[in-house]
């Protein structure tokens, strides 16, 4: 092998590396797309729930709602729940950052999603329960 070759196999065996770090690779970082809203979503055996918006999504700010029970179908508020909120199509450009979730009086968790142009968004949602990942969501629209 000449040192040129040697050379470039070095140069791409550093650049699949990189490519590498940099992809999601873990079944943890991967979110499970989620049924419209209203729809019971199990999270494991333990806990499920439901999401809804407190008015269609629009330009401006809305309010996401998310009902979380246990296994007897109780309500329930002892996780934590964050949402990230973007535009998939403009990484970057409009995301919320992690937002921890909010319990409302009636032991709802709610947080504020601000749709600033017209486009396709998400919001992908993190459910913990004694800071471990219990499940990872994500709910996608269109304004």
């Amino acid at each position: 092998m000449t040192f040129f070759q040697k050379q470039l196999l070095c140069f791409f065996a550093t650049l699949l590396f990189f490519v590498a770090a940099a992809l999601p690779l873990h079944a943890e970082d991967k979110y499970e797309p989620l049924p419209g809203e209203g729809k019971k979503i199990a999270i494991g055996s333990d806990y499920s729930f439901v999401y809804k918006f407190a008015q269609k999504p629009q330009l401006g700010i809305t309010i996401l709602k998310v009902e979380v029970a246990d296994k007897d179908g109780k309500k329930d508020s002892s996780l934590k729940i964050t949402g990230d909120s973007g535009m998939p199509s403009m990484p970057g450009h409009h995301d919320s950052g992690e937002v921890a979730f909010k319990l409302n009086k009636e032991g709802d968790y709610v947080t504020p999603v601000d749709v600033v142009m017209p486009g396709d968004w998400a919001v992908k949602l993190v459910f913990r329960k004694d800071d471990k990942v219990l499940y990872r969501g994500i709910l996608k629209f269109d304004i």
